[in-house]
């Protein structure tokens, strides 16, 4: 059974002209318990590539003039002179309960504490940033032909005056359909939580599985109403165990974290996500059930005529100027029964 299923990936995933499949799907073998390493050394990756995005840069140049800003500034429908694509390399399992996907991907800057604080021996300041993530959405009725993000991304509040350009990329619904289900991995909110965000888009745009607010900035203003957030003269409650930071020793930078998360429940938990940033990569494994009896998420089972379409965005230290795939992928889970072609 191990050679059969080690012949069977080298076939699918290395030669290609083994079979008709595909190319741009992403197929899943099934395994008797959750994969390991070694399953996932074996198992070559389907790489995804994703572009439009804004790349996070070590050493960024302090001036640029106005039409380079102009020209690198992505949005689904708007910019040029975009950055190089970025390649996801995705691996996927499942068994009898559960569906694994693994993604990988290069980056030299790790963001992983959205505005992060640093004590600089008289204030707390915040850093500024945001954090890299991964979006991962899927046709969930397979509903949507040639289906990629681009079918919830649009430009909301768009205007040009004179030189001026103004529009916000939101994820919504153009118009009334069957849901999209997401998966939102944050690395500085939900990664040490060891989740992805279950989340679902319609026309009125994206909304929690099961409702509410999960991040809330460790702020001291934010808790009293007064003044802007994350400026000047404020500064966080909470230390990265939770505890407050009044009355602890502080040290020349000494940090905090930017967000404080509350843990998902129910739907809100569904996508257990494990993450870690190591010599300039991600890698973020992802485990979900098979079927979570939720009408707002996608039902993953073996065989060609249950293949779901996805697509992927990621975002490198960025909320909205995103990388996106803009090719129609494919996830199909390999019966068990598959035989190795002759």
């Amino acid at each position: 059974m191990r050679l059969n299923r080690f012949l069977l990936i080298i076939c699918i995933l290395l030669l290609g002209a083994c079979t008709d499949m595909e190319p741009d799907r992403l197929y899943a073998l099934k395994l008797d318990r959750a994969p390991v390493q070694t399953d996932w050394d074996a198992a070559l990756p389907k790489t995804v590539t994703v572009k439009g995005g804004r790349l996070n840069k070590l050493d960024p140049l302090p001036e640029i003039d106005k039409d380079t800003v102009h020209t690198s500034t992505a949005s689904c429908h708007h910019g040029a002179g975009l950055p190089e694509p970025i390649a996801i390399e995705l691996r996927a399992f499942y068994t009898d309960t559960d569906l694994y996907l693994r993604l990988s991907w290069a980056d030299v800057t790790r963001n992983d504490n959205m505005r992060g604080w640093v004590y600089d021996g008289t204030n707390w300041r915040s850093s500024g940033n945001f954090e890299d993530g991964i979006g991962i959405l899927w046709d969930s009725e397979r509903k949507y032909p040639d289906f990629t993000c681009a079918y919830a991304c649009h430009l909301d509040d768009f205007g040009v005056s004179g030189q001026s350009f103004r529009g916000h990329n939101r994820m919504k619904l153009f118009k009334p359909g069957p849901l999209l289900d997401l998966w939102n991995w944050k690395a500085g909110r939900t990664g040490p939580l060891a989740f992805a965000d279950d989340r679902y888009i319609d026309q009125q745009g994206m909304h929690g599985d099961l409702p509410g607010e999960l991040f809330h900035p460790n702020s001291l203003r934010q808790v009293r109403a007064q003044g802007d957030v994350f400026a000047a003269g404020d500064r966080p409650l909470y230390d990265f165990d939770g505890a407050p930071i009044d009355g602890q020793t502080l040290t020349l930078y000494s940090r905090a974290p930017g967000y404080l998360t509350d843990s998902p429940a129910g739907d809100r938990a569904d996508v257990v996500a494990r993450s870690f940033w190591q010599e300039d990569r991600w890698t973020l494994i992802l485990r979900r059930k098979l079927d979570t009896g939720s009408v707002r998420d996608a039902r993953f089972a073996p065989g060609e005529e249950a293949a779901i379409n996805f697509g992927i965005s990621l975002m490198d230290n960025s909320l909205y100027e995103h990388y996106a795939s803009t090719v129609p992928q494919t996830l199909v889970l390999l019966p068990a029964e598959t035989a190795l072609v002759k």
